[in-house]
């Protein structure tokens, strides 16, 4: 819900900075022991299940589906149909079903306990499975028939739900839309009834998720631009509405997830503490340095709906505000049901399961939820995997972060590099025990600098180095 994602896109004649970005980028996948191949066993096995897999007899390639993903995007786990029910809404939402091909304790399976989830960087992404699967067999290409668990939820005339199912089945996505698509299409006309109603469902949703508490992050994509002559530029996506209504329905399977494993006394939810108020009142700084008012009595999931994701400035404060959703984790449970069940930002119980093809943890949530729904016994393989999810989970998490947390400041640096020698002016957005915190305000850089500023102080900074190949960047606080 919150991980960055940043696309380089070089010259065609890309200049020495470009090619130290792409080599540094390179670096961090070997510092941090991310696989970029896949073993020949491993391989061999994804072919095989591709071409052998065992299919669902229930056939639901009727139903007219579609998927709504960024352009270009190959691994596709989730389609969708909404229709109305009387006075209200049922949502059909079917997820690649990647269970069917991958074996409990194979190769690929092992293969993806160490991997964890598929890693996002700049230049190009590390997948969790085979090509074969998470391109092909398994993801939800349009006009192709696929495996899917579809969720069958019922929705009153609020959007709350009042019931929901799980059930395999053979599904076809009839057509494939990138988010910009779907909201030129609502906004001209045009939309197919399916779109229309998703708009539909998917701002009352909001206004139910405002109604609980909860906080929506989402994450705009950060570009890097480079123009062949040196000079990089960061610049931000702004989010059209569309993608929020597209995680809605994300957001509506997660709670009827957790829902049914909470009834049904197993299962593994997503948690996540309240915002520990340090990073409250650090972003609240930032809020200010941008020039963007923050009532006392407001929120933090309040404000950040109020900001402009056509205003750089409110773009990148959208990512900085990722330090309110910190401390998430998976807590695992079977019997009794955990002390805290509940994801802060959420506002309610939650768990994962509409990303099997991109992150481990789905793939045996989707498993339960469907035993759980038919009242089947859930299998060995899964309730044996459950305490051992939350670590494997952390470590990917770890690693990945780590190599987007590196990958940033490697673009940073390459952004600043021309700037070396040059004063730019910033805000203190922290000052803590390694020094002060400065979000420089015509560039989408929060950098550390040397010298001594109070919180909110505009500052000028001289950029003393900018090193794409550590990644590294110093800036001094220059006296007034």
């Amino acid at each position: 819900m919150t991980a960055r994602h940043i696309v380089f896109r070089p010259s065609g004649e890309p200049g020495d900075v470009a090619q130290q970005l792409v080599e540094r980028f390179r670096a961090i996948r070997r510092e941090f022991e991310v696989p970029e191949t896949f073993p020949a066993d491993v391989l061999d096995e994804a072919a095989r299940a591709a071409a052998e897999a065992s299919l669902p007899d229930r056939d639901e390639t009727a139903v007219p589906f579609v998927t709504i993903d960024p352009p270009g995007s190959m691994d596709l786990d989730q389609a969708m149909h909404l229709e109305r029910a009387g006075v209200g809404y049922r949502v059909r939402y079917a997820i690649a079903d990647v269970p069917t091909f991958v074996r409990a304790g194979g190769h690929v399976d092992a293969e993806a306990r160490r991997r964890g989830q598929t890693v996002y960087c700049p230049d190009e992404r590390v997948q969790l499975h085979p090509p074969q699967l998470s391109e092909g067999a398994a993801s939800l290409l349009p006009d192709a028939v696929r495996p899917a668990f579809v969720w069958d939820i019922a929705l009153d005339a609020d959007g709350e739900r009042t019931t929901v199912e799980v059930y395999r089945a053979l599904v076809r996505s009839v057509r494939r839309y990138d988010y910009e698509q779907v909201q030129r299409a609502v906004e001209d006309g045009s939309a197919e009834e399916c779109l229309v109603l998703l708009q539909e469902v998917g701002e009352k949703r909001v206004l139910l998720e405002r109604a609980r508490g909860g906080a929506s992050l989402p994450m705009p994509e950060q570009t890097v631009d480079e123009d062949g002559s040196g000079a990089f530029r960061i610049s931000f996506r702004p989010i059209v509405p569309s993608e929020d209504w597209n995680a809605q329905i994300s957001l509506l399977a997660g709670m009827g997830a957790a829902d049914l494993v909470l009834r049904g006394g197993i299962g593994i939810l997503r948690t996540m503490p309240e915002p520990d108020p340090r990073d409250l009142a650090r972003f609240r700084r930032q809020v200010a340095a941008a020039g963007v008012a923050w009532p006392r009595d407001l929120p933090y999931g309040e404000l950040l709906r109020t900001l402009d994701r056509q205003d750089p400035r409110h773009l990148a404060l959208i990512h900085e505000a990722t330090s309110l959703f910190r401390g998430a984790g998976y807590t695992p449970f079977d019997g009794a049901a955990p002390e805290q069940p509940e994801h802060a930002a959420v506002a309610g119980p939650y768990a994962h399961v509409t990303a099997p093809l991109r992150r481990l943890v789905d793939r045996f949530g989707l498993v339960l939820c469907e035993a759980l729904s038919s009242g089947t016994e859930v299998p060995t393989w899964v309730r044996e995997a459950l305490p051992s999810l939350p670590e494997l989970m952390a470590t990917s998490d770890r690693r990945t972060n780590g190599v987007q947390r590196q990958c940033t400041d490697a673009v940073e640096a390459a952004e600043l590099h021309p700037h070396v020698g040059r004063t730019l002016e910033g805000v203190v957005v922290d000052v803590n025990g390694k020094g002060v915190v400065v979000q420089l305000i015509e560039l989408a850089v929060v950098a550390r600098a040397t010298g001594e500023a109070a919180p909110g102080a505009t500052v000028t900074v001289r950029v003393d180095a900018a090193d794409v190949a550590s990644g590294t960047i110093t800036l001094t606080l220059v006296p007034a």
